[in-house]
């Protein structure tokens, strides 16, 4: 099929035409549980498409209006899938990790069933960067006075008009697979008309569900929390954990200043041996605070531990439990949608 919309060779030049791109995945088991029936186009293998959108959103009309492709596409607009069970996620910072934890999505779902979760995937490179940019250079807005006049508004804009998007995309909830966007989490999500995933809450309740024991008798459950400084300032991770008991453990001024935020200078050079060596100072003066585990809240810092680090064994990566979280609303919306439709 000869059609600009679902071409998956995008050149460099067509993601600043079209600063938008959606992906849709869907399954054939769970389509008989429709009452209406998908556009062909999305319905033949393979399950994913790559659609387009403006900044609005909103999908542009093709230049051959003659396209019954494009038409096609363009008339299921407001509502791409109608799963029960279909999860909106909203592209952060990084879409590498973005795309990990769909890949994670993906196969972990299909360990118990034969098919994956059906999902929605809005990725926007403009956003992309901002955010990328924000969290990467935090060092230079340690101080009030240098955060206060940074103006967030665009991104919130931008992730506002992404919720708005998902929504209208027939997804049933919406997460979002990256740390600093939930420092506007309330504000996004405020008034959207489906459920929403916030990755701290996941991470605090599956914490609170493996009942661990203190290291020292008599002492608090002390969690630590390993971030980027703009994340710790945004103190979301702090807030889900008090609410479920915990003490929060973060890094003091020192290690801050001479651990975590050199280490993210140094995954900016592509020093990478040398930001992993700060980054295991920075655990290890965490750990000696008798802490059970360590929260990794930062997608950087999780890759650059090798995996049979033993410091990585006392890290928790908050989005192992985003991805549970979201496999396990997936399986209740499907239960809860066959009840519905056996009565009906």
């Amino acid at each position: 099929m000869e059609s600009k919309v679902l071409n998956w060779k995008i050149k460099k030049s067509k993601f600043e035409t079209h600063p938008s791109i959606t992906m849709v995945s869907t399954n054939t088991r769970q389509r008989n549980v429709c009452k209406r029936r998908l556009n062909p186009v999305l319905a033949v293998p393979p399950s994913s498409v790559i659609l387009h959108t403006d900044e609005s959103g909103e999908f542009p009309e093709s230049r051959n209006s003659s396209s019954s492709s494009n038409a096609s596409l363009s008339s299921c607009a407001g509502s791409l899938l109608c799963h029960p069970n279909t999860v909106g996620i909203m592209g952060g910072g990084s879409v590498d990790s973005t795309l990990s934890f769909v890949r994670k999505l993906v196969h972990w779902s299909k360990e118990n069933e034969e098919t994956c979760t059906p999902f929605v995937l809005c990725s926007d490179p403009v956003l992309n960067r901002e955010l990328l940019s924000l969290e990467r250079n935090s060092s230079t807005l340690c101080s009030r006075n240098a955060r206060s006049q940074f103006d967030h508004s665009p991104i919130v804009e931008n992730l506002l008009s992404k919720r708005v998007f998902l929504e209208k995309s027939g997804a049933q909830c919406i997460v979002v697979p990256c740390h600093i966007s939930h420092s506007w989490h309330d504000e996004v999500f405020k008034g959207c008309s489906i459920p929403s995933l916030h990755m701290a809450e996941c991470v605090s309740r599956e914490l609170k569900e493996a009942k661990l024991k203190p290291l020292e008798a008599g002492s608090p459950l002390r969690i630590g929390v390993l971030a980027t400084d703009v994340t710790l300032k945004a103190g979301f991770y702090q807030e889900k954990l008090q609410n479920e008991g915990f003490e929060v453990v973060l890094p003091d001024k020192a290690t801050m200043e001479h651990t975590v935020i050199p280490a993210i200078d140094a995954i900016n050079r592509k020093d990478m041996e040398g930001a992993r060596n700060l980054l295991r100072i920075a655990l290890q003066v965490l750990l000696v605070r008798e802490v059970n585990t360590v929260i990794l809240a930062s997608n950087d810092m999780c890759d650059l531990l090798p995996r049979d680090d033993p410091l990585l064994k006392k890290c928790i990566d908050p989005m192992d439990a985003l991805v549970m979280s979201t496999i396990k609303w997936a399986q209740q919306a499907v239960k809860e949608g066959m009840q519905h439709f056996s009565t009906h």
